[in-house]
């Protein structure tokens, strides 16, 4: 009998295709590997120093040129896009009575880490491939290694890249994660999408609650929100807690207001978005608000507990209750002073600092008797604190 033939390129890219049908992507693209035209661009940025404290960048540089520094002899990029809820965020007067809540970002809503997700669905694809072509190899990704993941995107045809520097599609918007399959065969490249669909709408750069971008295409990372509020380990600087506004994880401003995200086409095909996870725990979020003051209550433990699978876990305890703090001291009132003052025995710096920063915002809205009554409890803070990050607070 003769040895079947391995199926041609053609066929693996339509099996996949198919498959990414199937695990629920909304868009699959294909393109070629090659030496990335946006490198110098990324040297530039990091080198203004808008990539913050974010060293990954500079310290994994050279395997930005080129895919093969995330898959030695890669030859193509499977470019897949997952949907997450775009829907509108609950209004205050849809929210249980009590407490003070925070804004959290879309993607979030789901109560899972997308991560847990995405990854075992890019393992099954990977799975596929190498059953069709047993020579060859393929690693899935998921906005963790150094890949230019857009500029990749827009060669396989999933849309250009927004003034606020995200992917965006026609179609879909920008509420989707981006993820790729690296693979060491040539499969059948699509064509890039050329047109750039923003025009003259500076919509997204107008409406940057903390003016984090320096111009169209370019965001100077220590200045935005989702940087500030997941990605920074430090204590956020003064000048910029007052743009944060009520978003206690991430920020959705600059997509919020984008008209292509206001698009009805869009709004129903992100209504089955992150089809696959479980449904929100009312502990954590409800229609994109929590509720900060019971944050004050978690020790390390619990917070583990109620976040470790979620996106969440990525800031830890002690960033998530410093976002919290900086949201009440923006939008809270005094009645909040009595947690924040638990927050002021915190273990973490960062989180009594924060406090403090917010309690004295929120001192303008006491009372002669309760001003008085604070700042005498905060007289005798200051005598136990020694940390400097909390006294130049104090100071």
């Amino acid at each position: 009998m003769p040895l079947s033939q391995p199926p041609d390129l053609h066929e693996v890219a339509a099996a996949v295709r198919a498959a990414a049908i199937d695990e629920g992507f909304s868009a699959c693209g294909f393109a070629p590997a090659v030496d990335s035209q946006g490198f110098t661009e990324l040297v530039e940025w990091i080198e203004a120093g808008y990539a913050a404290e974010m060293g990954y960048f500079a310290n994994r540089l050279d395997a930005y040129r080129h895919p093969a520094g995330v898959l030695p002899g890669a030859r193509a990029v499977i470019v897949l896009a997952f949907p997450y809820p775009a829907a509108n965020p609950a209004s205050n007067e849809e929210l249980p009575d009590g407490g003070v809540h925070g804004r959290v970002a879309r993607y979030s809503w789901s109560g899972l880490d997308y991560h847990d997700v995405i990854h075992p669905k890019l393992k099954r694809i990977c799975k596929l491939i190498r059953g069709l072509r047993p020579e060859s190899h393929a690693r899935g990704i998921v906005d963790t290694a150094p890949l230019m993941e857009r500029e990749v995107a827009q060669l396989a045809g999933l849309g250009w890249r927004g003034k606020n520097t995200l992917l965006l599609n026609p179609v879909m918007g920008s509420y989707f994660f981006l993820a790729c399959v690296l693979v060491d065969i040539e499969l059948p490249a699509d064509t890039p999408f050329e047109p750039d669909h923003c025009g003259t709408c500076t919509a997204c750069l107008d409406a940057c609650p903390t003016n984090a971008f320096v111009g169209p295409h370019v965001l100077d990372a220590s200045k935005c929100i989702s940087f500030l509020t997941i990605e920074s380990r430090e204590l956020i600087p003064e000048p910029m807690r007052a743009g944060i506004g009520d978003w206690v994880f991430g920020c959705d401003v600059c997509q919020e207001v984008c008209p292509w995200n206001r698009k009805p086409t869009r709004r129903a095909m992100a209504a089955e978005g992150m089809r696959d996870a479980r449904q929100m725990a009312p502990t954590q979020t409800v229609r994109g608000r929590m509720e900060l003051l019971r944050l004050f209550s978690l020790d390390d433990e619990s917070f583990r507990k109620q976040f470790r699978d979620t996106a969440m876990w990525r800031t830890r305890r002690r960033g998530l209750l410093r976002n919290a703090a900086v949201v009440l001291g923006n939008v809270g009132d005094v009645d909040c002073v009595e947690t924040l003052m638990i927050g002021l025995r915190d273990s973490e710096s960062i989180v009594r600092a924060a406090c403090l920063w917010a309690i004295q915002k929120l001192l303008v809205h006491a009372d002669s008797n309760e001003a008085r009554t604070i700042q005498e409890a905060l007289a005798r803070f200051r005598l136990q604190e020694t940390d400097p990050i909390v006294l130049a607070e104090f100071d």
